[in-house]
């Protein structure tokens, strides 16, 4: 751990040495912006950097500290956050170029408690169009810094490469059908989706106002626990926030329950998945096993809310765009055919997947009373071609496998964890994804914790030291 550059170590690491003051907010927060001057040229990550803002807020939190006033476990830390959220006086895009005069006046909710919790905003990262599933043509996709011929994940593209690469200390994302955990699996990095109503979604521009759900990509589950603390809560700018106490996620970290249950499916696990996101799966579940825990065999109905999770979504976003779509359609890239695809769907078609949605709620509710968490892969796939080439084109289509792992659970509102287990045979990471009952985010982190600790998983990709 001692010969880790600056930049890899983790987020609470890093606060540590700027709150006693080994070093302070603005050294670290010049030496990343250095860093990303220095690589992002080849990664293309990052939107805009903020650097007056970043410096500003560093010198305001060395002086907080200074005088004995600590607001968070990460103030002072530089983090970045996808161009998807609202930033008062910061141009902010949405992954659209027609947005690229957008200036909102007012922070979303979670760039407001960022900022009230002392960190230090490095800047906006890029994200597919509108949070769909690819990049608009004018807007280069970045660059998996394990390998630069593998898929980034979408659609918070920028923040998985980000974090992974060392360009902030943890990053915002959001998931609708798999945003948070895809891009975080890809470049090898912690990220979570917490419950639906856990963050406040007030400011961010939505994909699909039912499924949209934002969360912590960081590089380690501690970042991530602290991360969480800080952007959990209500807000009464978002009525849809839940009112429930925020716990201290990184007092639940250490140890592991005397009792854990891990519901399995294989055949959800194992069908058309790549064998080896089914082979990390399988040694996690052993290494939980070694620790006490017991597996138990279930059954996931994931079927219907793949198929479904177009139809939803086309319908929401086309309620989201009404004010540019289809009036400047010329302007739109890809997510323009899911909008048309929203124009073209009768109510019936949306109540009978919502009903289905209900139907799978209750379904995973009763596999709750028998497991505590459920095991699986974060994404079916292992060291995917980059977008553009014909199997990235092939997964986009084949839409029911490749949001099996994902997309359930935005319907569901269910919590679930993506970390790295170890790196497999293409030299890039792979791996593992839990999913817990609502608003259980604590559990998730111990247990993650615990397959961190164990995990042969390496920091950062050498390719960029």
């Amino acid at each position: 751990m001692t010969n880790i550059p600056l930049h890899y170590e983790d987020a609470l690491s890093v606060a540590t040495k700027i709150h006693c003051g080994e070093t302070t907010s603005v050294r670290v927060t010049e030496a990343l912006l250095r860093r990303i001057m220095e690589v992002d040229a080849d990664l293309g990550a990052y939107v805009r950097l903020t650097e007056a803002t970043a410096i500003a807020q560093a010198e305001a939190a060395d002086k907080s500290i200074a005088e004995g006033v600590i607001l968070s476990p990460l103030h002072g830390v530089p983090v970045a956050v996808k161009d998807l959220l609202d930033t008062k006086g910061i141009p902010t895009t949405y992954g659209m170029p027609l947005n690229n005069n957008n200036v909102p006046s007012n922070n979303a909710t979670v760039i407001q408690k960022l900022a009230n919790a002392g960190t230090v905003l490095l800047g906006k990262l890029k994200l597919t169009e509108g949070a769909y599933s690819k990049h608009h043509p004018d807007v280069s996709p970045p660059v998996n810094p394990w390998n630069a011929n593998c898929w980034v994940g979408a659609s918070s593209s920028g923040s998985g490469v980000a974090t992974a690469a060392g360009l902030c200390f943890g990053s915002i994302g959001s998931d609708t059908g798999g945003s948070i955990r895809f891009p975080s699996a890809a470049n090898g990095i912690v990220g979570l989706k917490p419950t639906w109503g856990r963050v406040s979604r007030a400011g961010v521009f939505p994909l699909a106002y039912s499924l949209d759900h934002i969360g912590p990509m960081t590089r380690s589950v501690g970042d991530a626990a602290a991360m969480l603390g800080i952007i959990a809560g209500s807000d009464e700018r978002d009525l849809t926030s839940s009112p429930k106490d925020v716990p201290d996620y990184l007092s639940a970290l250490n140890g592991m329950p005397s009792e854990l249950t891990i519901g399995i499916d294989r055949s959800y696990i194992e069908k058309n998945t790549h064998p080896e996101a089914v082979a990390a799966v399988m040694e996690v579940a052993d290494c939980l096993v070694g620790a006490g825990g017991k597996i138990v065999d279930i059954t996931i109905p994931y079927e219907s809310s793949c198929e479904g999770w177009a139809i939803t979504t086309a319908v929401e976003a086309l309620h989201a765009h009404n004010e540019t779509f289809p009036s400047r359609k010329e302007e739109y890239g890809p997510i323009g055919a899911l909008l048309q695809l929203g124009q073209t769907i009768d109510a019936a078609s949306y109540m009978q997947i919502e009903m289905g949605r209900r139907e799978l709620k209750a379904l995973l509710a009763d596999i709750y009373q028998k497991v505590d968490i459920i095991l699986c892969p974060s994404m079916p796939f292992y060291a995917l071609p980059k977008e553009g080439s014909a199997e990235m084109d092939a997964a986009e289509q084949n839409m029911a496998d490749t949001l099996k792992f994902t997309a359930p659970y935005d319907y569901s509102g269910n919590p679930t964890l993506s970390l790295p287990w170890r790196i497999g045979s293409e030299k890039i990471p792979v791996g593992v994804q839990l999913i817990g009952r609502a608003f259980e985010e604590s559990l998730l982190l111990k247990i993650g914790h615990y397959i961190e600790q164990q995990s042969e998983h390496p920091m950062h990709p050498k390719e960029f030291p």
